[in-house]
């Protein structure tokens, strides 16, 4: 239930409140980092940590929970980091680019394995760190199990499809992936884990080295996954880097040794990382960016089934997603209907903390976002919209009530920006031509949702919209998986295709070792083969 600013002091908790298998008891004060294989210790600088959850003080009063610590790399340590992992890679001659598929595979193995015992520790800190529910946080940990398995079996059928040799015109060869180089990967707080992990995990098995910067919101989580990362792959493998992103990204960027850079989060901000490389050419970008994605409810849609769809599809974690329902147009014959069932949707939503196994809306971590949403919030309804749902809007500390506006038009702020977060424009159209000018006309191309029971008017709408966004949903929200399909998208929104398998061809490059079809080279092949002098030219088959 919505409940008004004067209440929302009392769903911040007493220490006592809180259930005992969910509470921080002790500071979490790291002060190691993984470089070349090694825990290393860190004597300088660190950075404070605070959850998004208040604690009611005996007083009365509310302080933000403290979490702990983390270090503040300097850039000489940062380079350090950065020539071990330059190393580790050995200009493709290194262990771990020259090594058997079926060897890495079984590093990732035996890193999976253990990373599942971690599962209660990281799960409680993507609750006290980014204020994700207890169900979406463990959920993000399966999934990201599932990711790891699921790109081991595709490596192995990648690996199978490779494992005989073509021949052409007279020309025998062998066509495989090779890694790229040295990845950098930085992934977003809204999924740290399993964002980063989609990038980082199929980067690794496919050969290459990698530092990785965990976000700066939902560091402290992958504390627990150091150790085992140091025990499960060679040195200067795998290494993390902590700090500014301005202060320690600069450095290795404009080394012009980052070979691939794999970012989740803002174009603006993957622009200014991008031009920091002297080799552009040289840089593959592997990139999720922004989204500003619609949902179009016209006249004969099943209201019901939108409502829940568009509920889901723009709150789900508070609406801190990429792909987000971030605008809906609604058809005006039924928007009266769609916004009278929504608002009471809404208004049976609970806010709460993340343990709290009923809660919709939590705190929002990002430390001045209730008041850049409230401001979006202030310029529309100044420009003529409406807050149709009871205490829509309210915020106190870190928790922001859902905002359901209407009429949004063009003149509004939140008919431009992406709000990442709990605020719902309703943009009423007549013709159909109007969300389609937009999605033609936006700098985003991601995805976006159709609602209709009419098979003509679903045909065509696809057909042109498949050509602006990368995902075409219809009755149902946008989202990402199953993780077996291509995530990607057109314009600013995109760089490249994540899947299960799309990923491992990002990270890698088609490789080919040719010979002329002669007895020679025939003998040659054969021996190499039979051999196994070869991790490359090979026949083996991987079950």
């Amino acid at each position: 239930m919505m409940v008004h600013s004067i209440e929302q002091k009392k769903l911040f908790p007493l220490e006592s409140e809180i259930p005992a298998e969910f509470q921080i008891k002790e500071p979490i004060c790291q002060s190691e980092f993984l470089i070349n294989g090694q825990l290393r210790e860190w004597n300088g600088p660190t950075q404070e940590v605070f959850s998004p959850i208040y604690i009611q003080n005996t007083d009365g009063s509310l302080s933000k929970k403290y979490l702990g610590c983390y270090p503040l790399l300097s850039e000489e340590t940062v380079l350090e980091v950065l020539n071990a992992a330059v190393k580790a890679y050995d200009n493709g001659k290194g262990l771990w680019p020259t090594m058997p598929v079926t060897e890495r595979i079984q590093h990732m193995q035996e890193f999976v394995r253990r990373m599942k015992s971690e599962k209660e520790e990281i799960v409680k800190l993507l609750m006290w760190e980014i204020g994700k529910t207890y169900q979406d946080s463990v959920k993000e940990f399966d999934r990201t199990v599932d990711y790891i398995c699921g790109t081991i079996d595709a490596v192995k059928e990648l690996d199978r499809v490779s494992s005989r040799f073509l021949i052409e015109e007279g020309i025998i060869g062998q066509v495989r992936r090779s890694p790229m180089g040295v990845t950098l990967s930085m992934g977003p707080f809204n999924y740290p884990l399993n964002e980063t992990f989609t990038t980082l995990i199929p980067a690794l098995i496919m050969g290459n080295t990698v530092i990785c910067k965990p976000p700066k919101l939902g560091t402290l989580l992958y504390r627990p996954l150091l150790a085992i990362f140091k025990d499960c792959f060679p040195a200067g493998v795998i290494n993390f880097v902590y700090g500014r992103g301005s202060n320690i990204i600069s450095p290795l960027m404009s080394s012009g040794k980052i070979d691939v850079l794999a970012f989740i989060g803002t174009s603006k901000i993957a622009d200014t990382i991008k031009k920091q490389h002297p080799k552009p050419h040289r840089l593959r970008s592997v990139l999720g960016l922004d989204a500003k994605n619609p949902a179009i409810i016209l006249p004969d849609a099943d209201l019901d089934l939108a409502v829940k769809e568009c509920l889901l599809g723009t709150l789900s974690y508070n609406g801190q997603r990429c792909t987000a329902l971030k605008l809906l147009f609604v058809h005006q014959a039924v928007a009266e209907d769609f916004l009278t069932k929504l608002a009471a949707a809404l208004n049976d939503l609970t806010i709460g903390m993340p343990w709290d196994p009923k809660v919709q809306i939590t705190p929002l971590p990002e430390g001045d976002k209730t008041k850049y949403l409230s401001e979006l919030v202030s310029d529309a309804v100044n420009l003529g919209a409406k807050l149709i749902n009871e205490n829509g809007g309210t915020a106190f500390e870190s928790i922001f009530s859902p905002a359901l506006l209407y009429p949004v038009s063009e003149k509004m702020r939140v008919y431009h920006e992406e709000q990442f977060g709990p605020i719902i424009p309703v943009v009423p159209f007549d013709d159909v031509a109007t969300p389609i000018r937009y999605i033609e006309e936006s700098n985003y191309g991601q995805q976006v949702s159709i609602f209709s029971k009419n098979p003509n008017e679903i045909a065509s709408l696809v057909d042109p919209l498949v050509n602006q966004v990368s995902r075409v949903n219809i009755n149902s929200q946008c989202q990402r998986g199953p993780d077996i399909f291509p995530f990607t998208g057109r314009k600013d929104s995109a760089e490249g295709t994540l899947s299960v398998s799309d990923a491992l061809r990002v990270f890698s490059i088609r490789t080919l070792v040719a010979a002329k079809e002669n007895e020679n080279n025939k003998e040659l092949l054969a021996e190499i083969i039979q051999e196994r002098k070869s991790n490359f030219l090979s026949t083996d088959f991987i079950f």
